[in-house]
């Protein structure tokens, strides 16, 4: 019962063979299983919960249930909700940290009825592709092979979903932080076309979205998520959003397989994405290489910018919450103590190179498709693959351009690796057009061998 996704729970709701309250108490009880080993949460409230399952299921009674009444889902600890712990990940934030305001993504799910019964883990101010944390005992854990990490920094989000824990996850993502945990769990993550869910507090290339096993998941908590909020000023127009369908036939598909800088995709992923590929050009789709559009000076401008970002609010800090900070940070961070004005400045123009690069290479094709990380899940203590502050993102050179672009992208499994692990399936679509990459991953979902039986 807690495996059950939208499309199971909202008919037995509504026909009463099944009631939110049986469907919260089972997924309180997975994760009671559960987190022992994999450490995805990092709030539970469980009185809360059965409170709100109780009222779910009397509105459904009633007749006035909203469009995700009594689903369960899980926040990640970024998304504020009021009085409720806010320490972004780190042990610097004082323990006693709560957020005085209800974040946009927190706000639509709640009003649409939706059962927020817990908060997910991840790592120090969301900077890391893993879910290693200064804050929490453990690391979380990826279900597939619990020596490696769930990928981050949407960490104990893609734990909770690959591991039962209910139908609905919300992530954030800024270079790859929810697509590549998708990708690495065997998951859905999409990062919508920024604006689409607006979100507090905003930054360029920050998005929140959904963490699920199935992309019908996916658009039907991005249909809620993606109403109005006045408080973020990059908001899209109501109504922009609507499903549709995507004819394969005569489909133009890029294959993004050289980021151009970055690791080189390992073979078994390039097979998976291959393969990929090939399937939807036996469809009917017309698949075409599209080659590298980015350069080490666009993302090594945008490390330098984000690391002077990260160190005006670490040296800010008293001296012994400085302390607390994941000492990977510290040593990220470090360089941009000697950053002077016209080295950040130029970072910052990287940010807008990249934009204009992606969009351009895109624009022939209908969507384009890449891996979302050129390697699959690595082990659970590292902070990335390479546990090197001085090469950090040489994993996201895939992901990172779509937050820098606005563009939708959708990371879907497309296969896994002979030791059975999830490969991540990339797929980008030009900007506002989310409907699109939700339609091609369903028809993915569609096309691609079945996929294995999740973890237990």
């Amino acid at each position: 019962m807690a495996g059950l996704g939208t499309a199971e729970l909202l008919p037995a709701y509504r026909a009463g063979t099944l009631s939110p309250v049986e469907v919260m108490e089972a997924v309180l009880a997975q994760a009671e299983r559960r987190e022992g080993e994999l450490h995805a949460l990092c709030l539970v409230d469980a009185v809360g919960a059965r409170a709100a399952a109780r009222a779910s299921e009397a509105r459904w009674r009633a007749g006035t249930a909203g469009v995700l009444d009594g689903v369960p889902v899980t926040l990640k600890e970024n998304i504020a909700q009021p009085g409720v712990a806010y320490r972004l990940g780190t042990a610097a934030t004082a323990a006693t940290a709560a957020a005085d305001f209800e974040a946009p993504p927190a706000a639509r799910l709640r009003e649409a009825g939706a059962i927020a019964w817990a908060r997910t883990t991840m790592p120090d101010y969301g900077m890391l592709s893993s879910g290693l944390s200064s804050l929490y005992a453990e690391p979380a854990r990826n279900p597939w092979n619990l020596q490696l990490t769930p990928g981050g920094s949407s960490a104990g989000a893609a734990a909770a979903a690959a591991a039962g824990y209910g139908p609905l996850h919300l992530g954030t993502d800024i270079g790859g932080s929810i697509r590549l945990p998708a990708g690495w769990c065997g998951l859905v993550g999409l990062k919508p076309s920024h604006g689409r869910v607006p979100i507090k507090p905003g930054y360029a290339g920050r998005v929140a979205g959904p963490l699920t096993r199935t992309v019908a998941d996916a658009a039907r908590m991005l249909a809620v998520l993606a109403q109005p909020d006045a408080r973020d000023p990059t908001q899209l127009p109501p109504g922009a959003f609507a499903p549709r369908e995507v004819v394969l036939r005569g489909l133009r598909l890029g294959l993004l397989m050289d980021a151009g800088w970055g690791e080189a995709v390992q073979p078994e992923v390039a097979a998976a994405i291959t393969a990929a590929a090939r399937t939807f050009e036996q469809a009917g789709a017309v698949v075409e290489p599209l080659g590298a559009f980015t350069t080490r000076e666009m993302a090594d401008g945008i490390d330098r910018f984000w690391r002077m970002r990260s160190w005006l609010d670490i040296s800010a800090l008293a001296p012994e919450q400085r302390a607390r900070v994941l000492p990977y940070i510290l040593d990220w961070v470090a360089p941009a103590a000697e950053y002077d004005g016209a080295t950040v400045f130029r970072g910052y123009g990287q940010m807008q190179a990249l934009r204009e690069a992606a969009n351009a290479a895109c624009e022939p094709f209908d969507f384009v498709l890449s891996p979302v990380a050129p390697m699959p899940a690595y082990p659970a203590n590292l902070a990335s693959p390479l546990h090197d502050p001085a090469r950090p993102f040489e994993h996201i050179a895939f992901t990172l351009p779509f937050n820098m672009s606005e563009q939708p992208a959708l990371a879907i499994n497309a296969g896994y690796t002979s030791t059975g692990l999830p490969i991540g399936l990339q797929i980008i679509g030009r900007r506002f057009d989310d409907a699109g990459v939700l339609a091609l991953g369903a028809a993915w979902e569609q096309l691609r061998p079945v996929p294995r039986p999740w973890p237990a």
